[in-house]
């Protein structure tokens, strides 16, 4: 959105129409709250910008149907034109221009205004036209979904108030009036513009009821102008303007709105040749990911200390207007308690809310209509004071952050030193923290400006956290969105029927319904199109219960841009869900589920061993997890948090955080049996996201890269996919990606695969983790202990002959005892040494390194996994070391 400058931010409120309590809709479910379907048609007005329209910036939702609309704002108004004083021919064609300038906007993007008055013609510091409340007749569907008349009696238009009002609960109408066209807007304008050139307000001294009958009258007149004149006496006045104006105003005050020109039509009139010259033609900024060339606009001006004329110190009024807003409500800003502060909210005590008497359906009898349900016109002005306070110990600089310093190598985030304490917090203290989030906001807004070429700082800058404002852009540039998506989601078929349709329909009233956006009407149609969207362009895919889960939180960060939504859900879903929706996914599902298994051995064998030992197995309770990524079982506040990270590891971090979930219910897992276990996750108890995103990273860096192999995973993507020129890490880039060698891992057959209890590794794994090298030995750590430790169980003889340097050799005949338990020997004693470590077991039969890990499972061994291939697989490296011979 445009910035602050010189506006104010404002709200005004009102009441959406109440529903009858015991109505159902034609799906059998309670009917939609009307304020829910104003919340969703009020959402695209947000990306209405344009010089004459006053920036809507947020609706909220409060009780009794009670609706805020927070707008951009000014104090002064067409009302400053005092009674009795005129404005000059030119000041009200520039006025008549300006407000056609916002009229034939509006209209382009099928938007009627409906209730121009002198109220919602509002001027900024250099008195240019700015149009307030616009979407007022939009959100409302045409007046619809209140019980006021949207509009102004002395200035609806005759077809207007002929048509009369209705309401879609009153029986006595059949069908919905048809919604009014662009021309009553140009009939206000003609009664607004006359009012200037006379000097005084039309219409005010007759009550409303003649003042409607005498709009009507005006049919069988021929000269509206000179009978508004002779009505108000001031005939004179009138005859005194120049004939253009006034064959203009007798334009716009044409009865018949056949006859009536559109606000298109009259900017084009040859009134305004000596105005529009003035004006430039709006270009609308590009946006992110479009076809254009976002920077063919930008340009310096020849004297570069022109750029800091205006530079008054002032420079939150240089950030945009919904980033304002954004941290007005961050420091402290209610909006129900200013407009009750203003008395435009009264409460009443309860006794007196009671009613006379109420039937058994519900319905009561013997309340009084309160006033206050109707519509109060007041804007009320938010003080920015508090928010400024809060500021002002930010440095100036930190506005315009550097990207790149010559000094620095930007090992560091790019966010203000001042703040080191605060990175320290926990997440969702860092995101109520007005000067942290205001330093966040301004980094991620230049580093998305600047992207695809900042990429990889997007990569770095999200590690440490994603400001909620600007999640849904960081996260496209995190999925290496790029290209026209506005044009290629246009090319695909929307609206050809297909089967897959009946099940969409009956999926998205039962998705994420809890959420106000998305459970609106125009929420409901735009789930559709995106999901429909994507079943269209991926036809060798299926529509799974799920997908729509999935889809939700794309479509509630991009809720006004679909085709990004889109862009995002089809770039996810290869990266973590590949071939998830394949028709037949039985073998990619079981695959996923017995690496699952194995990552849970591997990181918790003790909880492993005894989910296995009561039969409760993934099969039963993680598919709903992985195939919607955790978005059935998660509310999205936290699908958001765990997402910003999940985005940030490879495909096989989903294993770890569904270890981390099992984890945090360990104890109650622990102490329960089979029946106790589905009860426990048929309602999933609260899980800590925060300390479950914590956790699956150390779990993720304490998993090798080939432990989580999957012969189903996504094809290799080609090189040079990571951006500009930085290369992927260990751990953000797949396995998959890396170039088969003969030292990678071999696929496994599903049901080989399934009777193994720990997870193999390859051998360029092993060389990669004991950092194995011709030069010498492997590197240890600080503490002296590696993290990863080569367990070779071949005899002594067959050791001594070549091993792996650094490993020690525990041979598998002389450590466990026919029950299965580790004996007391040497050898054993140097495996409880490196237990926490991650334990590679080497033989020559790989077989035989099977059984030896998993009897080390079934004795609680964390991190065991197998050298895929064995000792063999090592033997052409020349990594092998033979010990020097005894002398």
């Amino acid at each position: 959105m445009r910035p602050l400058k010189d506006a104010k931010l404002g709200a005004f409120t009102f009441f959406a129409s109440a529903l009858p309590h015991d109505v159902c809709g034609s799906n059998g479910l309670p009917l939609t709250p009307n304020s829910i379907k104003i919340l969703g048609r009020f959402q695209i007005l947000k990306n209405i910008t344009h010089p004459r329209l006053c920036q809507y910036i947020d609706i909220s939702r409060g009780k009794h149907e009670r609706l805020i609309v927070v707008a951009e704002h000014y104090e002064r108004n067409l009302n400053d034109f005092k009674q009795g004083q005129r404005a000059s021919p030119e000041k009200v064609l520039q006025i008549a221009y300006e407000v056609l300038e916002g009229l034939e906007f509006m209209n382009r993007h099928g938007l009627v205004h409906r209730a121009l008055s002198p109220n919602n013609v509002l001027l900024d510091c250099k008195g240019n036209v700015k149009l307030a409340k616009f979407g007022l007749y939009h959100m409302t569907d045409h007046g619809a979904d209140v019980d006021f008349p949207i509009g102004y009696p002395s200035y609806l238009a005759p077809e207007v108030i002929a048509q009369g009002s209705s309401h879609p609960s009153d029986p006595s109408h059949d069908e919905a009036p048809h919604p009014s066209g662009p021309k009553t807007d140009v009939w206000s304008l003609g009664v607004l513009l006359f009012e200037l050139c006379a000097g005084r307000r039309l219409l005010q001294n007759i009550d409303i009821s003649e003042r409607l009958k005498f709009i009507l009258t005006l049919g069988c007149m021929d000269d509206i102008v000179t009978v508004f004149a002779e009505e108000h006496g001031c005939l004179d006045t009138i005859k005194e303007l120049p004939e253009n104006v006034l064959d203009f105003l007798r334009k716009c005050l044409t009865f018949l709105p056949s006859k009536r020109p559109t606000p298109a039509e009259l900017l084009g009139d040859p009134v305004f040749g000596g105005i529009s010259c003035q004006y430039r033609p709006f270009q609308r900024p590009v946006s992110l990911f479009s076809s254009s060339l976002r920077c063919a606009s930008l340009e310096l001006p020849e004297d570069i200390s022109d750029l800091c004329k205006d530079d008054d110190g002032d420079y939150l009024a240089e950030r945009g207007i919904d980033e304002v807003y954004h941290l007005w409500c961050l420091a402290g800003g209610d909006l129900e308690k200013e407009l009750t502060n203003k008395e435009i909210i009264q409460s009443k005590p309860p006794i007196c809310t009671l009613p006379n008497f109420v039937v058994e359906d519900g319905e009561s009898f013997g309340q009084g209509r309160d006033r206050s349900f109707l519509l109060d016109d007041t804007t009320v002005t938010l003080s920015l004071c508090q928010l400024r306070n809060r500021l002002k110990d930010v440095a100036g600089e930190a506005y315009y952050p550097l990207l790149e310093d010559e000094q620095s190598t930007l090992s560091q985030s790019s966010s203000s030193n001042e703040l080191s304490s605060t990175v320290t917090l926990p997440l969702i203290i860092r995101e109520r923290d007005t000067e942290y989030q205001l330093i966040r906001i301004i980094l991620f807004d230049r580093l998305l400006k600047a992207y695809p070429y900042k990429k990889n700082l997007v990569w770095k800058e999200a590690r440490l956290d994603v400001p909620p404002l600007v999640r849904g852009l960081a996260w496209a540039a995190l999925l290496g969105i790029e290209g026209d998506i506005q044009a290629k989601y246009d090319s695909i078929d929307k609206d050809t029927p297909i089967p897959t349709d009946r099940q969409i329909e009956v999926d998205i009233p039962r998705c994420h319904q809890y959420d106000e956006l998305l459970s609106s009407p125009e929420g409901h149609t735009k789930f559709r199109r995106v999901l429909k969207a994507w079943v269209v362009s991926h036809p060798d895919l299926v529509y799974w219960q799920g997908l729509d889960s999935l889809c939700a939180p794309f479509l509630y960060l991009n809720f006004n841009n679909e085709a990004l939504a889109y862009a995002c859900m089809s770039a996810f879903i290869p990266k973590y869900l590949y071939n998830f929706f394949l028709k037949d996914n039985s073998h990619v599902i079981q695959e996923y589920l017995t690496v699952f298994s194995q990552m849970i051995a591997f990181h918790d064998p003790e909880l492993s061993n005894h989910l296995n030992e009561i039969g409760f197995i993934p099969d039963l309770y993680a598919i709903p997890w992985f195939l919607t990524m955790f978005t059935h079982v998660f509310p999205l506040h936290k699908i958001f948090h765990l997402w910003d990270t999940l985005l940030l590891g490879n495909s096989s971090f989903p294993f770890c955080i569904g270890v981390a979930i099992l984890q945090q219910l360990r104890d109650r897992l622990l102490a329960n049996g089979f029946n106790e276990c589905i009860l426990l996750f048929s309602d999933l108890p609260e899980i800590d996201i925060e300390r479950c995103v914590r956790e699956s990273v150390i779990l993720f860096r304490w998993t090798p890269r080939s432990a989580t192999y999957r012969q189903h995973a996504q094809l290799p993507k080609p090189t040079g996919d990571n951006g500009f020129g930085k290369p992927a890490s260990y751990f953000s880039s797949d396995y998959q990606d890396m170039p088969k060698t003969d030292l990678s891992r071999e696929p496994l057959a599903l049901c080989d695969l399934k009777a193994e209890a720990s997870p193999r590794i390859s051998a360029e794994d092993l060389i990669d983790l004991c950092e194995l090298s011709q030069a010498g030995l492997p590197k240890r750590n600080k503490s002296g202990k590696p993290k990863i430790v080569a367990v070779d169980i071949r005899s002594s003889e067959d050791f001594s002959r070549g091993h792996v340097s650094g490993s020690i050799n525990v041979p598998f005949s002389s450590v466990f005892n026919p029950d299965g338990e580790l004996v007391q020997c040497p050898a054993t004693g140097a495996l409880h040494t490196y237990k926490g470590s991650v334990i590679v077991v080497i033989s020559h039969a790989v077989k035989s390194a099977i059984i030896f890990a998993s009897q080390l499972v079934k004795v609680n061994f964390p991190r065991v996994c197998v050298l895929d291939g064995g000792i063999n697989k090592l033997k052409l490296t020349g990594l092998l070391t033979v010990p020097s011979p005894q002398i």
